[in-house]
C-alpha cells in the first residue's frame, strides 16, 4: 500500500509540473495528498475503493486535527484546496472521480434507461449540437427525478397536465420570462419523446405553455466608440501577461464582433501572417470565414504571443494566465472586470456580445446591406440579423417614410 501511495505522489507531482504549476503550489498539493494517503493507511482503506462518504469522513477528521493543532476551527473555505487535491489524486488512482451516482432500486435504473435512450435519440435522430443536448438532458433528468420521487415509475402512465403545471411552478421562482420559456421548450421536448415511445398515454405538449415573448422586445446592451476607446486604453496600460492577453481579445472583439466561442477556439494555425488573414470557426453554423488581419489586432496578437503567452503545447491562442495553462472557455468575467477598471457602465448585460452589438450598429450606420452584416457576423439567416436593427433606431428614423397625411396635420 505504501509503495502505491508513493507512486501516486510521484504521479500527481509530475502532472502538476507538466502543467507548469508554481513550485509552492506543487508542494502544497504534495502535502495535502500525503496527509490524505496517511489517513487511508492508518484506517486500512485501499485508495482504489475510496468512496465520497469516506472522503467526507476524512474531512471531519481533518477539521478536528486542525482545531487541536491551531486552537481554532478552520475557515469556511479551508476545505476547497484539499478537496481539489484529493479529487486529482483519486482520479489518478481510480480513473474517474467523482464516481457515477449509485442507482438504488428499479425506479432509478428505469429512469437512467429512459435518459440514455432520450440522449441517443437527440443525438442520432435529431442531430442536435452537444450544447443543445446537454441543456435538454439536464431538464429531462430533473423532470424525471422530480416525477419519480413523487409517484415512482408507474406515475408516468398517469402523467397529466396538472403534473406538468406543478413542475413548471417548481422551476419558475427566480427565472426571467425568457429562461422560463426555455424551460417550457425543453420540457415539451422530453414529454413529446415520452409520448412517441408509448410511456405516457397522451401528447401533452400543446398544453405546455411558457410566457409570451415578443420579437425583439429587449434592446441589447451595446458600446459606443468612446466607451470602446476608453476600455482599450485602460487595458493597454496593463503590461502584464494577463493584460497583453486581454488587450488582444478586446481588440478582436471590437474589430470583428466575434462570438465568445470563436475567440476561445482560435488556434495558432488560424492566423496567416504572410497573407494577413484570420480563419474564423463560427460556433453556431460550423462554417469557416476569413477576415483580414487588421493592423491593431495583429500588433496586439504579436505582443501577446511574444511577451505574454506561456510556453505551452496548447494550440489555442488564448490560454489561462496561471496554471493549469489550458484554453480559455469563458470571457465574461474578464470583460466585466475590464469594463469596471475602465469606468464603463452598461445598463444591461456586460459580456462579449456587447462588442458584437456595437459592430453591428457601426455597419448599419455605414449603410452596409443587411445580408453582408449577417455574413460578417456569421449569421445563418437574415432573421438573426434583424435583432440588431433596433440598436440603431435614430438612424432608422432618418430613413423612415413620411406618414401619409402628415402634411395636413402640420
Amino acid at each position: 500500500m505504501l509503495k502505491l501511495h508513493d507512486e501516486l505522489i510521484a504521479k500527481i507531482t509530475n502532472f502538476l509540473e507538466i502543467q507548469n504549476y508554481n513550485p509552492v503550489v506543487v508542494a502544497n498539493h504534495r502535502l495535502y495528498a500525503r496527509a490524505f494517503l496517511d489517513y487511508l493507511a492508518e484506517c486500512d482503506m485501499p485508495v482504489e475503493t475510496v468512496t465520497p462518504a469516506q472522503v467526507d469522513q476524512y474531512f471531519c477528521y481533518a477539521v478536528q486535527d486542525f482545531e487541536v493543532q491551531y486552537g481554532r476551527p478552520p475557515s469556511a473555505r479551508w476545505h476547497m484546496l484539499p478537496r481539489a487535491v484529493i479529487a486529482k489524486l483519486l482520479r489518478l488512482a481510480q480513473g474517474k472521480w467523482p464516481p457515477d451516482a449509485e442507482m438504488i432500486g428499479p425506479d432509478a435504473v428505469h429512469r437512467h434507461g429512459i435518459c440514455l435512450e432520450y440522449e441517443a435519440w437527440l443525438r442520432e435522430e435529431r442531430g442536435l449540437a452537444s450544447a443543445s443536448i446537454e441543456a435538454l438532458m439536464w431538464e429531462a433528468r430533473n423532470f424525471l427525478r422530480w416525477q419519480f420521487d413523487r409517484g415512482g415509475a408507474a406515475s408516468l402512465e398517469a402523467l397529466s397536465i396538472v403534473d406538468v403545471d406543478l413542475y413548471m411552478d417548481v422551476r419558475a421562482p427566480g427565472l426571467r420570462r425568457k429562461s422560463l420559456a426555455d424551460v417550457a421548450e425543453r420540457l415539451r421536448s422530453v414529454v413529446r419523446y415520452l409520448h412517441r415511445t408509448g410511456r405516457i398515454p397522451s401528447d401533452l405538449t400543446p398544453h405546455i405553455i411558457g410566457p409570451m415573448l415578443y420579437a425583439y422586445e429587449d434592446v441589447p446592451s451595446t458600446l459606443d466608440k468612446s466607451q470602446i476607446a476608453a476600455l482599450l486604453a485602460a487595458t493597454k496600460e496593463d503590461g502584464s501577461p494577463r493584460g497583453l492577453r486581454d488587450y488582444a481579445i478586446l481588440q478582436m472583439l471590437a474589430t470583428y464582433g466575434l462570438r465568445q466561442g470563436e475567440i476561445c477556439r482560435l488556434r495558432l494555425e488560424d492566423v496567416n501572417w504572410r497573407e494577413e488573414s484570420l480563419r474564423i470557426r463560427h460556433t453556431k453554423t460550423n462554417a469557416y470565414s476569413y477576415m483580414p488581419l487588421m493592423a491593431p489586432v495583429g500588433e496586439a496578437l504579436l505582443d501577446y504571443l511574444r511577451l505574454g503567452r506561456p510556453q505551452v503545447d496548447v494550440r489555442e491562442i488564448f490560454v489561462r494566465s496561471c496554471a493549469p495553462y489550458i484554453a480559455m472557455t469563458n470571457l465574461y468575467g474578464m470583460i466585466r472586470g475590464r469594463l469596471a477598471t475602465a469606468g464603463v457602465e452598461l445598463p444591461g448585460k456586460r459580456g462579449p456580445h456587447v462588442f458584437r452589438h456595437a459592430r453591428a450598429v457601426e455597419l448599419l450606420r455605414a449603410s452596409v446591406p443587411q445580408k453582408i452584416i449577417g455574413d460578417v457576423l456569421g449569421h445563418r439567416s437574415t432573421e438573426s440579423t434583424n435583432a440588431y436593427l433596433k440598436l440603431a433606431t435614430e438612424d432608422l428614423r432618418a430613413v423612415a417614410l413620411e406618414v401619409p397625411g402628415s402634411e395636413v396635420l402640420s
